[in-house]
């Protein structure tokens, strides 16, 4: 259906209204896109900290140490160590990867890909990024008030999340920035099916689209309950409540006096009934990211579309399905470890099925290695390796082992780092073009690519070894532990790259911000693409486009036949 309204040909003339209360989706997705990128630095900082620990227990930070934490002569603290594990966890999953994955480049592409010329609901969109914004400022702010910033994970298990300080803030942040989440993901929904121009039927869409169409299911069913969960872990805090506090329940040697018997594990059956889609809502976006700039840089049609619209549907009904394999070790019976692990193992299968059409893609093409091509390229063995380690931990008999070791850390962060960031490192060279109507530098772009994907590496492949050989996450000091002094160097490995790492995000960030203003000047369709967004102007004006476009095909008509070597959807007809 065609929704294109007169009003919609003229955008705003004020600064506020243009570019700060702004009800453009492209302009919602750029505060997204900057907002987010900066949460992702501050969260890298915080573990930068603590990695310094792990590296060198006790040992005070040298030249920065005193300056950042001067009332400990540079120590890492094991309250400061807690806080720093909690808050790196929550605000790089909530704050950074889901916003920039889903609201900035959602925000952004979808409508563009679609042909509608803005979200469903404008104002809703608006509102979603001044709920984000005030929560993940309330999250950082959590640092500077009496008692810290949470200190029980980014998990916030009770009965210990209830008791520490600092949770407070954690929790009512968290309701915040779910809300917004809520609210984004009723207006991708609505805009998907109401909004498609004239010809483009689902099966016309391209696959981001559908990536993004499914991760808004996902987290319209999945965040209510995570949100419902952290009312009553807040009320529990400061009303006096026992929802997840155990009667009997003793704290410094004196019995802890509550209402009832809670149920500790009722937390942990909320948590994770959000927490494992939202693997998916991480992983689903970048998958859709790789597909579009694998597609546009082989020249040729992705393989298998159809395989790949069923299997991100399949992830999602199943990923509901799967969250007790995080807590095979709670005590549940084996005739219900059996099912998760059973369901565990399903859901790899169309997961498999993604890797395998795009790896497909890839063959036969004349492929252009730009740096987005090589980031998308990346993605596909580093989540490989992601999802293969993460198989022995959906199995009940090895997760007894391994659960709880530095091997979960890798296994997680090659999905989400590797997998995920790698992938919406890709998006922003790929779209940086449409964005501002100017290229990042491409020899930049690949220093800043080669060094990351070495650095990425050189952090987590040292977990997998440590967390085999039985080290515990979560240990402030390692070296308590007397089995840990064998792979301690490891622990120094992994902190040297992750610095490293920093140091290699210094290129993007000069490029990042030089080109906006400075980058070469493009035209609107620089990379030869045949999706709709690129057949607007870059940047493209209020109301996207001059008329409302047609479709006449699939979104990925490279080489087809005997027509030219790339025809836009919106073209009616093509010489051969």
């Amino acid at each position: 259906m065609t929704h294109h309204d007169s009003h919609h040909g003229h955008g705003p003339d004020d600064f506020i209204s243009k570019y700060v209360f702004s009800v453009d989706h492209k302009v919602i997705g750029l505060q997204y896109l900057i907002t987010s990128l900066l949460f992702l630095l501050f969260g890298f900082i915080l573990i930068m900290v603590l990695r310094w620990q792990l590296a060198y227990p006790d040992q005070p930070i040298p030249f920065i140490g005193n300056l950042i934490l001067g009332s400990t002569g540079g120590v890492v603290t094991p309250e400061l160590y807690n806080q720093l594990g909690a808050m790196h966890g929550t605000i790089m999953i909530f704050l950074g990867v889901v916003p920039l994955g889903v609201a900035a480049f959602g925000n952004y592409v979808l409508p563009l890909q679609i042909g509608a010329p803005d979200m469903a609901f404008p104002r809703l969109n608006m509102m979603s990024y001044w709920i984000y914004l005030p929560g993940g400022l309330l999250m950082l702010s959590s640092f500077i008030m009496p008692g810290g910033a949470a200190q029980s994970g980014w998990t916030s298990y009770p009965p210990l999340s209830i008791i520490n300080p600092g949770q407070t803030v954690w929790l009512l942040a968290m309701v915040l920035i779910i809300t917004s989440s809520l609210l984004g993901s009723i207006n991708f929904l609505v805009t998907t099916l109401n909004m498609r121009a004239e010809g483009m039927s689902l099966m016309r869409m391209p696959i981001f689209v559908w990536a993004q169409f499914v991760t808004a299911v996902l987290l319209l069913l999945a965040f209510p309950p995570l949100e419902a969960a952290s009312i009553l872990q807040l009320m529990d805090r400061v009303a006096g409540t026992s929802f997840y506090l155990p009667a009997g329940l003793v704290v410094n040697g004196e019995a802890l006096k509550v209402s009832g018997g809670g149920q500790p594990l009722l937390w942990q059956h909320l948590f994770w009934f959000l927490a494992h889609p939202e693997v998916y809502v991480l992983i689903l976006p970048a998958m859709g990211i790789c597909a579009e700039i694998i597609a546009n840089n082989t020249r040729k049609p992705l393989f298998g579309y159809k395989e790949l619209v069923g299997s991100m549907m399949f992830i999602g009904g199943m990923s509901f399905v799967v969250w007790a394999h995080h807590m095979f070790l709670s005590g549940m019976s084996a005739s219900l470890g059996n099912f998760f692990l059973v369901t565990t193992m399903i859901i790899s299968v169309p997961s498999v099925a993604v890797l395998t059409c795009l790896v497909y893609s890839l063959k036969g093409g004349s492929i252009r290695f730009t740096t987005a091509m090589l980031f998308a390229l990346a993605f596909l063995p580093m989540f490989g390796i992601g999802g293969l380690t993460g198989l022995p931990l959906g199995i009940t008999v090895t997760d007894i082992y391994l659960h709880d070791t530095y091997y979960v850390i890798g296994h997680f962060h090659y999905v989400v780092v590797t997998g995920s960031i790698i992938a919406l490192m890709a998006g922003v060279y790929h779209w940086f073009p449409k964005w501002f109507g100017r290229k990042m530098s491409e020899g930049l772009g690949k220093l800043h690519f080669w060094t990351t994907i070495v650095c990425m590496n050189g952090i987590f492949f040292p977990m997998f070894i440590t967390g085999l050989a039985g080290q515990q996450r979560r240990l402030y000091d390692p070296t308590a532990q007397l089995h840990n002094l064998t792979t301690q160097p490891l622990n120094v490995v992994s902190s040297v790259f992750a610095w490293l790492l920093f140091l290699a995000q210094l290129p993007f960030i000069w490029n990042f911000f030089r080109s906006i203003w400075h980058g070469e000047k493009v035209g609107d369709n620089p990379w030869e693409a045949t999706t709709l967004e690129w057949a607007c102007p870059s940047p493209p004006p209020h109301g996207n486009f001059e008329k409302p476009p047609k479709v006449y095909r699939g979104p990925y008509e490279y080489n087809v036949g005997k027509k030219a070597a790339w025809v836009p959807q919106h073209v009616a007809e093509v010489k051969a």
